[in-house]
């Protein structure tokens, strides 16, 4: 196999695995000895530290990591303290909108209506900053009491809560029974 290909093979397998990889499991992984890995490994490292490439190989003890170039840094800091886009899942979003409509609200009682554990998606929506802890319930445990905040407002582009549509009853009752139909289907499964 060529050099260019087996260096191509390793540049892969550097980048994906993101961490330090052992000598020993690059050269299986190519099909040769760990004294022509390694060789082949410090070439690619000259290369790339030669180059003006954004990145660069360390060895550590028996192991192999690409990381970025020390002088990248404050390129990487400019990205990072761009303001981050997000998608809301639908899981996130139901979430959302039961703690919109119910807040204050624990998390036990979103599971309750949801059915599934939501720890993941409250998570989320309180690291995207639409939703915060409002306080806590005196019971015990005193579970953390959730509600959205300003930044759902904006997000939404709503004045205040008030503004949230409101949903007719005969879509409320056709909720309702769709959820106890899928409950009972569960129960007879």
């Amino acid at each position: 196999m060529e050099i260019s290909k087996l260096e191509g093979i390793i540049e892969a397998i550097l980048f994906t695995m993101g961490e330090s990889v052992e000598l020993s499991k690059i050269a299986l992984a190519i099909g040769h000895d760990e004294e022509t890995t390694r060789k082949v490994v410090h070439n690619m490292m000259d290369k790339l530290n030669a180059s003006d490439r954004g990145v660069r190989i360390i060895e550590l003890e028996e192991s192999f990591q690409m990381c970025t170039k020390a002088d990248m840094y404050e390129y990487l800091i400019r990205i990072a303290k761009q303001p981050r886009k997000y998608v809301l899942t639908d899981v996130q979003l139901e979430t959302l909108s039961i703690i919109a409509y119910k807040q204050p609200v624990t998390k036990l009682e979103i599971e309750k209506i949801r059915g599934v554990k939501s720890d993941h998606a409250v998570n989320r929506l309180v690291e995207y900053n639409l939703v915060c802890e409002v306080g806590r319930l005196d019971a015990p445990g005193k579970p953390i009491l959730f509600g959205t905040t300003e930044e759902f407002l904006r997000r939404f582009s709503i004045q205040s809560l008030e503004e949230l549509p409101s949903m007719n009853p005969e879509q409320m009752e056709n909720f309702k029974t769709e959820a106890e139909e899928e409950a009972q289907m569960k129960l007879n499964i």
